[in-house]
């Protein structure tokens, strides 16, 4: 089975990323997770997202707050489907929301609700599901 990478632009996102753990282990979803910010370590965050298939990963979900551009840069650099989950942590989430959902065309990202690990875990399982 293909393994979901949780992907949070800070440690600090870790506690709304755990719901999203929780899930995934709940179904027994393998998944993997780091902490890449998309600001202070683009390249490693490239570099992941360009390896992710060939490390078994069959979806991405990235976490951010704020500026919250790690779903998109993750999304720039890999054909998997990337799921973004913006964290709540000033203007009550809107400014992630809205730089989580605002990609160019040819860079999709899926986009759940401020602090909406829970559907980014479920979401992850249905894709997951087309195939295995």
């Amino acid at each position: 089975m293909k393994k979901v990478a949780l992907v949070m632009g800070s440690d600090s996102d870790l506690p709304v990323v755990e719901k999203a753990i929780d899930t995934l282990k709940q179904y027994a979803v393998p998944f993997q997770a780091h902490v890449f910010s998309a600001h202070r370590c683009p390249e490693q965050a490239a570099e992941f997202a360009k390896n992710a298939r060939e490390q078994g990963v069959g979806v991405i979900i990235a976490a951010a707050g704020k500026a919250a551009h790690l779903a998109g840069a993750l999304a720039a650099n890999t054909t998997l489907p990337v799921i973004g989950i913006p964290i709540k942590s000033s203007l009550d989430g809107i400014d992630a929301l809205l730089s989580t959902v605002q990609m160019p065309s040819g860079i999709p990202v899926a986009t759940v609700a401020i602090d909406g690990a829970v559907n980014a875990a479920l979401l992850s399982i249905q894709i997951l599901a087309v195939e295995d």
